[in-house]
């Protein structure tokens, strides 16, 4: 056994911090990194993390300021640990796999997978086989492709993509996959953002945000929806503070107080280390779990009220005139929206709807960012539309200091996206790869990840390759996804690290070991670099500075390309080899079929990239009328049984999606511990509960099913009334595969109705 041991189960409850930052997330960052590696790899990736010659971070989305304007340490305390956690010294050998049996692995937790260091070997689990064994990359190889080429159809075949991914490998993966036959290119995406790209698709004609850097650090007004800057993207709290600085003001709508909008510590300043830092939210809004669309229609009909009372002081007509669509509609649906449902939905008062519209008057410069407390919702998709209502009435879209801003929280999540990594891929996309490629893609939409796992159930699916993440502890309703892979001819996972995934196998399962973004990717050319875009549309490249972790491994585009070549043979006639000798002649290809990297290669090699364009930002709607669109967002709240509670799924802060770095929640108070679920002490008291109490969390489903997560402490918290919050991945078990978002198909993480039960089996 190794060395690397679960951390006890022993929790210990401390008050919630009322702030973030400072000199404990340095602190801890060091510590975690230095626990990894030496004190010299240290230093190298944290010198480079972020810069413009250096490596891209691996985690968040956030971007960097331009050239010039970036700190020598521009990295937040979970980067840190993130690049550090990529670049450990430890290494998973195949005499590792050789020790552990499959089932071994099976019964260990995420963090001790995790803990055990890089990959360094591709091993396969044969047919029938209790361990992996070592396999050579040419057998390896021809063992995937064999198995796709005997598929009856391309379409039983499933890609998925993590935003880890890089743009060039992103780009022929999914040309891979469609000069296969299929667009079964489920991703990360699906599962978080893909409520925000169908409300902004239909509203603005783009699945983007809108927004740069200097407009939060422009605006007057930001909203920070349903999202926690403080754990998991950091950096965005030094723009926030920056707004602040430059008069702009804050306001904050969440389910949970989060130390991170109270007040920010900069641990790059000197105010941030011996002063009391800066306080960010001007007003928290304390709302229930799914009350955001009830909220914006509140306000919506407040900015309405307040046109009628003063005409022409409010709203911009010349805006709405000649540049949107669908208001007379949306006005009048908006005349329906009762304070007696928003108050019931929100748990709000209406003073304090009434001092946001007060701000909002007093503001010509609006932002709205949101994340997954949004998205993970059935009305995600209509809550976000309500948005982008809310910000039309006044013009705050395509204007400096204001816009949308859906915030993603993995590394190059929507740069997959660009480059076509999408079961829904428009067909202009599909005609320009025709016309590099010589081949005609398949049209017919695919599977994203929620069908996915659905085809694999039902047999329809049977070859799943992954192609970085943490597939099975990234999915909903976890019970049913892994007797899903399970049920999988071949699943294959080209990852770094080892984790849960790997442990739940198809009948053949291979483990296809890659470079991490901290590696130098040296191929017949020399030495290569590769691209990502951020949350804000911004394309740079990223250089590993490391060696490889194992002189086994290949790139994620060596990989791709290899399997690619066996698989298609000569059909179509693509240059694969030349892709990975040379990652500028993908950039070459991508920049013929991508709109908006025209001269990809120059335009990246300048420091700090370019800047995708957004037709937002011109007044230029893609949408069927060529204008914004106003819509009418019937009001809806989560409905919950009596004694029942609406559970929301969240990351606790020393965790990194499905990873945790420790079983810490440093800035709510839980030490020690993951199974807990946090519960208002008011529901606590209605429910006959005690603090610390041992619990069974019951998910209930309308077909009657239940699913148990078993043995979880109570810990009393200020949550929203009638709403209750607990760590994933740990809790995915509760959301059913079938609770979806309307229109995205997002499954809804942060809308789970449980019940507590005294825990049957006590641990």
């Amino acid at each position: 056994m190794s060395s690397i041991e679960d951390p006890s189960d022993d929790l210990s409850v401390t008050p919630p911090k009322t702030w973030a930052t400072g000199l404990p997330a340095v602190t801890h960052a060091l510590e975690y990194s230095l626990g990894q590696t030496s004190v010299r790899r240290t230093a190298l990736t944290l010198l480079n993390v972020n810069q413009a010659k250096g490596i891209d971070c691996p985690g968040c989305a956030w971007p960097e300021p331009a050239p010039g304007k970036r700190h020598m340490n521009e990295y937040c305390e979970n980067g840190a640990k993130h690049i550090n956690d990529e670049a450990t010294s430890r290494r998973v050998t195949r005499d590792f796999f050789r020790e552990h049996s499959i089932a071994e692995l099976g019964g260990m937790s995420d963090y001790w997978l995790n803990q055990q260091g890089r990959l360094t070997d591709p091993m396969v689990k044969r047919p029938g086989a209790t361990h992996y064994e070592p396999i050579g990359w040419d057998e390896a190889i021809g063992l995937l492709a064999r198995e796709l080429s005997g598929l009856d159809s391309p379409d039983e075949a499933l890609f998925y993509v993590s935003g880890r991914l890089n743009n060039e490998a992103a780009f022929l993966l999914q040309l891979f996959a469609r000069a296969f036959g299929t667009n079964n290119l489920p991703d990360c995406s699906n599962m978080c953002h893909e409520s925000s790209g169908s409300a902004l698709q239909e509203t603005l004609g783009i699945g983007k945000g809108s927004v740069s850097l200097d407009d939060i650090h422009d605006a007057d007004l930001v909203f920070v929806v349903g999202q926690n800057p403080g754990t998991n993207h950091p950096r965005m709290l030094s723009a926030l503070e920056e707004t602040k600085r430059n008069g702009g003001r804050v306001v904050a709508v969440n389910t949970l107080p989060e130390a991170g909008l109270m007040r920010f510590k900069h641990p790059q300043r000197v105010r941030g280390v011996i002063g009391r830092g800066t306080p960010i939210a001007d007003q928290f809004l304390h709302i229930r779990a799914g009350g955001d669309l009830a909220l914006f229609q509140a306000l919506n009909r407040l900015l309405l009220d307040a046109e009628e009372a003063a005409p022409g002081t409010v709203l911009d007509h010349s805006f709405i005139r000649s540049s949107t669509t669908g208001f007379e509609d949306f006005a009048a649906q908006a005349e329906k929206t009762s304070w007696d449902d928003v108050l019931t939905a929100t748990g709000l008062s209406r003073e304090e709807i009434e001092r946001v519209h007060a701000s909002v008057l007093r503001s010509k410069k609006i932002i709205v960012c949101w994340a997954m407390g949004l998205t993970q919702h059935k009305h995600g998709v209509p809550t976000i539309r309500e948005i982008v209502n809310f910000l039309m009435l006044r013009g705050n879209i395509g204007r400096p200091g204001a816009g949308v801003c859906p915030v993603r929280g993995h590394s190059n999540v929507q740069g997959d996206r660009t480059m076509g990594v999408w079961e829904r891929m428009p067909q202009g996309f599909l005609d320009a790869l025709e016309r590099e490629f010589g081949f005609t893609p398949p049209t017919r939409h695919g599977l994203d990840s929620v069908n996915g796992i659905r085809a694999m159930r039902d047999g329809s699916a049977k070859v799943f390759v992954g192609v970085a993440g943490n597939f099975v502890r990234a999915t909903p309703d976890s019970a049913v996804t892994e007797a899903a892979m399970r049920g999988c001819r071949l699943t294959a996972h080209v990852s770094t690290k080892l984790n849960r995934s790997h442990t739940v196998c198809g009948d053949t399962a291979l483990i296809l070991p890659t470079l991490g973004r901290s590696d130098r990717d040296v191929q017949a050319t020399g030495e290569q670099f590769i691209t990502v875009e951020d949350s804000m549309s911004e394309v740079h490249a990223s250089r590993g500075k490391l060696p490889p972790a194992s002189p086994h491994l290949l790139s994620e585009v060596a990989i791709v390309s290899r399997l690619a070549r066996r698989t298609l043979g000569d059909e179509p006639s693509i240059p694969w080899e030349d892709f990975e000798a040379d990652y500028g002649t993908i950039r070459d290809r991508i920049s013929r079929v991508v709109p908006g990297f025209e001269d990809f290669n120059s335009r990246v090699a300048r420091p700090g990239g370019f800047k995708l364009p957004n037709p937002v930002n011109e007044r230029v709607f893609r949408t069927p009328s060529g204008k914004a669109v106003f819509t009418c967002n019937e009001f809806t709240m989560p409905h919950v049984p009596e004694g029942h509670l609406l559970l929301q799924t969240l990351r606790s802060h020393d965790q990194w999606n499905t990873v945790p770095y420790a079983p810490n929640d440093r800035y709510r108070g839980i030490h020690n511990a993951r199974r807990v679920v946090l519960v208002n002490p008011g529901d606590l008291e209605a429910l006959g509960i005690a603090d610390r109490d041992e619990v069974d969390l019951v998910s209930v489903w309308h077909d009657g099913t239940e699913r148990r997560a078993e043995n979880f402490r109570v810990v009393g918290y200020p949550t929203s009334p009638g709403s209750a919050a607990s760590y994933y991945p740990e809790t995915n078990v509760l959301v059913p595969l079938d609770s979806v978002a309307d229109i995205s198909n997002c499954p809804t993480s942060k809308g789970v109705v449980v019940r507590l039960e005294a825990a049957r089996t006590p641990a």
